[in-house]
């Protein structure tokens, strides 16, 4: 998070200070596939091109996602609750299993619509490496019945996705969350195909506060590593 604010307040410096800076616009569909799990991705990106050989870019845009699965488990949300802390502490801090508690959701399916920022490098005329991630917006879909389990206790639940969303440092972050690892091949000038590595966070919130213990919750989370892979279009 450190690391992503420097690199953007040295963009907005070095944009302030070009006399002409020079863009680019790239519009992306990507499909997420993991273990009973899947998503589908549709982003589109303002970036400026930074640097005397403007190799590196560094922009903003929207993306939605829609994510959905079989039979997956949903652990208990909040910072506090996890590691017992919040603030960017937490990277560092185990997991307090006692506390953890989670949703069996049967058919969890979350779309979140974000604004996202993005970072990517040029290695070549034919091959572009980046990391993109969600910052704010907001999920929706439908209700949905899950199996609130904790330790040998379980009972039926009625839960909706999270409606809010907001970056964080690890499990400070609220909501649902795309962020992807990328590599792009250049077919031509304008198509381009990548493929890469996404971490989803997908959330619920159930209809009470199922969990009581260490203190009252109602927020579970899914954390979810994906292969994705999707066609890209460059528009100047």
């Amino acid at each position: 998070m450190k690391l992503m604010t420097t690199l953007w307040l040295l963009a907005i410096v070095h944009l302030s200070n070009a006399q002409e800076s020079k863009t680019v616009n790239y519009g992306s569909l990507s499909a997420g596939i993991g273990n009973s799990q899947g998503s589908i991705a549709l982003d589109y990106f303002h970036n400026w091109k930074l640097g005397e050989k403007q190799m590196l870019e560094i922009g903003f845009g929207g993306r939605f996602t829609s994510y959905f699965g079989s039979s997956q488990y949903y652990e208990t949300a909040p910072a506090k609750l996890t590691t017992g802390s919040v603030g960017p502490g937490v990277l560092f801090k185990e997991t307090i299993k006692a506390n953890i508690d989670s949703v069996l959701v049967k058919s969890p399916q979350v779309n979140a619509l974000n604004l996202a920022i993005d970072f990517g490098y040029r290695l070549s005329n034919k091959v572009r490496v980046g990391f993109n991630i969600d910052v704010v917006g907001f999920s929706f879909g439908q209700s949905k019945s899950g199996n609130y389990l904790n330790g040998s206790i379980s009972s039926q639940v009625s839960a909706k996705p999270t409606s809010f969303n907001i970056l964080g440092i690890g499990d400070n972050d609220h909501g649902s969350l795309n962020s992807l690892f990328y590599a792009q091949y250049f077919l031509s000038d304008v198509w381009i195909v990548k493929a890469g590595l996404q971490y989803l966070f997908t959330e619920y919130t159930t209809s009470t506060n199922v969990q009581q213990f260490p203190e009252a919750n109602d927020r579970f989370r899914n954390k979810s590593f994906l292969l994705s892979i999707g066609v890209t279009r460059k528009f100047k």
